[in-house]
């Protein structure tokens, strides 16, 4: 992690939680459209979008963590 404030790690927690819905709902709309058309694209996209989904919650813990200990110490490291 870089030297940024508590607030700006919090932020990009915020920002990180917001992609990883984002790219739930994109693979659950990925799902139905596989099961109503039965394209094996559809399916491999919600099987990306849900692996997105992941990065981006992994990335909003290490931010949060990054920022709370930021806050406890304030030394910005």
């Amino acid at each position: 992690m870089s030297d940024k404030s508590a607030a700006e790690n919090m932020l990009d927690a915020a920002a990180a939680k917001v992609n990883e819905a984002t790219d739930r709902a994109r693979a659950a709309g990925h799902e139905v459209a596989h099961a109503v058309t039965g394209d094996a694209t559809d399916k491999a996209r919600a099987l990306e979008d849900r692996a997105k989904a992941e990065v981006h919650n992994r990335e909003a813990h290490a931010e949060f963590n990054e920022g709370k200990r930021e806050a406890q110490d304030g030394d910005g490291h």
